[in-house]
């Protein structure tokens, strides 16, 4: 058996929000599905909201192949090289 502390002793993550986009007009979109049933449907119906509503235009669909775990950073650079900003959530 191996009892762990509840006192955390890790150091503390530095995390800072982006900032709100003033409009979204025009913009481009990325898509990251996290491999669960129905996420990449689910984020292509929103991402046809914002194309609808918005002009928006859809440029990336990427996939992460563990929906607990975070994307890899390779694809997060290049997702934000690509796209204003991106959907992202769970499907089931």
């Amino acid at each position: 058996m191996q009892l762990y502390s509840p006192m955390s002793t890790t150091p503390r993550r530095r995390a800072v929000r982006a900032p709100a986009l003033a409009k979204i007009d025009g913009m481009r979109i990325g898509i990251l599905e996290n491999g669960k049933l129905n996420a990449e449907e689910m984020l292509n119906e929103v991402a046809a909201l914002f194309v609808e509503r918005h002009g928006c235009a859809v440029r990336t669909l990427a996939s992460k192949r563990n929906a607990s775990a975070p994307a890899p950073g390779s694809t997060l650079t290049s997702l934000a090289q690509e796209v204003d900003f991106l959907l992202t959530g769970l499907g089931d």
